[in-house]
């Protein structure tokens, strides 16, 4: 929304009049009665309302001067950003198709907290569900099968899909099969496009080299997709990979062959049931770093915390210079709105553009506020000026297509994408879910944020030169809370002072004890720096490195004080002390690389009410003890969290 005046909490007319009524026995001592009823208090009464309105207007001058000057640059607020998450649509076991059609714009809702308005996901796009399960998992290491479907199931153990070293011949199986109550054919896999999502373990995301397109990013190993036709395998079609080779999460589409190429077969592992295989093999071996998946999923398609928007009437052209439209939902996604207009011969698409200064007098451009959803029009110098239609005068302008949507509420937790408002047949709506949490959402920025970024954008001039610079721009990237920028620093060769190389860490916008960035926050914060960056600068955006923190303390109680509401207290605040975003010494986040004294965590334990005293504490750091009563020291870049602390809380005995 645009930039708008603060209300500025100055005296108010209570304050006035009680100082006024404080003063006057010093300055009027005959005068005694001080009694609302009295007239000379209704006189400073009055007097007290006059001076609270001249406070009130005279307090706006400087921050509506600075205001109307940041709009003057063209600054305004920055919209909310909208969550991102992957949801997994299973079929119901009885149903008898063998492929059913998930549309896009499907919406999928997570419940909000009490009160509050369920969040709206939309898939992004059409998904196939097969009725077809993936039954077993094996991951070939060259030598043997090792089952991995428990661990696959559970996604909570990582495994290694081509073994521990993903030489050239391992491969990963896939093994599918139908269920038992399914009342089709189960000897016919169906000729479609298979989509199956990878996720690479959280804690095996590389370092991200900055400055290369997607285009221009080639995978270290070379891999092969096959299918079983017995006795041989056969070379499968593939339709797009996001993976680069299953080295970071993304989908695979495959093309599935022809109804009867894909052969039933149990000769793999110890699998007892005839299944559909499909594998991945290693033809060119090379990785850097082999890969490590969470989970494989079938039947999932991406999802944006987003509502869609389908032909609203926005209006009528007046032909007057610079018309305003306000559309009836915000924020509106960017690059979404599909925006038409009736001048007499039909509707005829018009263009969005980001400002007029480039557009002429003939173009059909307009500009959008996303965050007040506001469409503005040109003055017929830059930007040509709709014309009024007197057979449609009121509604000729309608806004074909659009999506809304946005804010931090869409960082949902993982499994609780599970309600689907409508209903698509065949889909089992108890099964579906998310099997990671939503990642990426942002609120809408403050004035008081944007007053602070003002300084900065007129500083660096969108242009990434000191640590600073890096720090700021990284955190205007959606879903990041925190950056912390490292020059001279190369993640391949730690220790090294590597001119021109900066290196970014990033930490989400999340309620997590440990906050980690997905692949694609990482992604796009590079993408973002890498325009902004200098042409020799050579940038890696990473995650952060956390150490892990407990304490394990006993206090002495004070006599009237309650023992277990002293404990919970103590762990709370050494749960907060040590929070990578919300902790630290003034509560903007544990600094990155800040060392733990010693002394302040026994200030912060002494802090807290019923606390007579601190017996003893010991440190650990990565469940290692620490030396007593000596400050640790952190690595440059690294952050501490905390999950749980062993507070101990008696009271004093008696000697």
């Amino acid at each position: 929304m645009p930039l708008q005046a603060p209300v500025i909490d100055n005296r108010r007319f209570e304050d006035i009049v009680q100082e006024a009524r404080t003063l006057i026995p010093r300055y009027a001592p005959e005068w005694t009665d001080l009694n609302d009823n009295e007239p000379g208090m209704a006189l400073v009464q009055l007097f007290a309302w006059m001076t609270d309105m001249l406070f009130y207007r005279l307090a706006q001058v400087p921050d509506l001067q600075y205001i109307k000057f940041l709009q003057l640059l063209g600054i305004e607020l920055r919209p909310a950003e909208p969550a991102h998450a992957e949801v997994t649509f299973p079929l119901l076991d009885t149903q008898p198709l063998q492929t059913i059609i998930v549309p896009p714009g499907t919406q999928i809702a997570a419940a909000g907290a009490v009160g509050d308005e369920p969040v709206i996901f939309e898939t992004d796009e059409s998904l196939i569900a097969l009725a077809a399960q993936l039954r077993r998992v094996l991951a070939y290491d060259g030598y043997e099968y090792g089952d991995v479907t428990k661990e696959n199931n559970d996604a909570l153990t990582p495994f290694l899909p081509f073994g521990n070293s993903a030489a050239e011949g391992s491969a990963l199986l896939l093994g599918f099969g139908y269920p038992d109550k399914y009342p089709g054919s189960k000897n016919d896999f169906p000729r479609t496009q298979l989509n199956l999502v990878f996720n690479v373990h959280p804690g095996d995301i590389a370092p991200l080299a900055c400055g290369l397109t997607e285009a221009e990013v080639f995978p270290s190993a070379r891999l092969r997709w096959e299918y079983w036709h017995k006795p041989e395998w056969r070379t499968l079609s593939v339709d797009k990979d996001t993976t680069v080779a299953l080295s970071r999460t993304g989908h695979v589409l495959l093309r599935t062959p022809e109804v009867g190429e894909l052969v039933p077969d149990n000769m793999f592992g110890d699998a007892k049931e005839q299944l559909f295989w499909i594998r991945v093999r290693v033809a060119q071996a090379g990785y850097e770093r082999v890969p490590q998946l969470d989970a494989v999923r079938t039947n999932t398609i991406g999802v944006t915390q987003a509502q869609t928007q389908r032909d609203e009437v926005v209006g009528g052209s007046n032909g007057i210079p610079n018309q305003t439209l306000q559309l009836a939902f915000r924020p509106v996604l960017k690059d979404t709105l599909r925006l038409e207009l009736d001048e007499g011969s039909g509707f005829e698409l018009w263009a969005e553009v980001e400002d007029f200064y480039a557009s002429t007098r003939k173009d059909k451009h307009f500009v959008l506020n996303r965050t007040a959803g506001e469409i503005r029009f040109g003055d017929g110098e830059r930007g040509r000026i709709p014309v009024a239609n007197p057979d449609n005068r009121d509604a000729n302008v309608v806004a074909r297509e659009y999506r809304y949507g946005g804010g931090k509420n869409g960082n949902v937790a993982a499994g609780k994408l599970s309600n689907l408002p409508g209903s698509i047949p065949g889909v089992d709506t108890n099964a579906i879910t998310n099997l990671r949490p939503g990642v990426g959402g942002r609120e809408e920025e403050s004035v008081a944020d944007a007053k602070l970024r003002a300084p900065e954008e007129l500083k660096n001039k969108d242009r990434a030169v000191t640590e600073e610079d890096f720090e700021r721009q990284a955190e205007e990237a959606p879903g990041v809370k925190r950056a912390k920028a490292l020059s001279l620093t190369h993640p391949g060769f730690p220790n090294v002072k590597v001119p021109g190389v900066v290196t970014v860490i990033v930490v989400p916008d999340s309620d997590a004890r440990k906050p980690m960035p997905s692949e694609g926050m990482i992604r796009t914060v590079c993408a973002y720096l890498n325009d902004r960056r200098l042409l020799t600068t050579e940038l890696y955006v990473v995650p952060p490195v956390y150490r892990k923190v407990s304490v394990h303390v006993d206090v002495i109680a004070e006599g009237n004080a309650d023992l277990g509401e002293v404990k919970d207290d103590v762990e709370q605040a050494l749960l907060a002390y040590f929070h990578p975003l919300t902790g630290g010494e003034d509560g903007n986040g544990w600094a990155f690389g800040g060392n733990i004294f010693f002394s302040l965590v026994y200030r912060h334990v002494l802090d807290v009410p019923g606390v007579l005293r601190v017996q003893q504490a010991i440190i650990q750091l990565d469940d290692e003890d620490q030396p007593f009563c000596q400050d640790i020291s952190i690595e440059p870049g690294a952050l501490v969290y905390s999950e749980s602390h062993d507070v101990t809380c008696t009271y004093e005995t008696a000697e």
